[in-house]
């Protein structure tokens, strides 16, 4: 499911040429996941590479992650879970 997240997120990526001819590129709904390259297939493995980085961190965090598509990887509470935590 990961992969299919990963190449959903992908597959809206926007890319722009820049004036000296290198490449950007961004994922509209990770914010921060941003890309340069030198040629477009740099920048697309960058943005993927960053992509990456940017999911392990959110996820090691818990914070929540944009739904691509169908696919939504944040964790589903239980209704046990919604109720008034535990104090140890």
């Amino acid at each position: 499911m990961l992969s299919e997240y990963i190449n959903k997120a992908i597959s809206t990526a926007v890319y722009d040429k820049l004036e000296d001819g290198t490449f950007f590129g961004k994922i509209s709904k990770c914010p921060g996941v941003i890309a340069f390259g030198e040629t477009l297939f740099k920048c697309q493995q960058e943005l993927l590479s960053s992509l990456e980085g940017w999911l392990i961190i959110k996820i090691r965090h818990g914070d929540q992650l944009p739904v691509m598509g169908r696919i939504d990887l944040n964790p589903k509470m239980s209704a046990s879970h919604n109720g008034a935590m535990a104090h140890g």
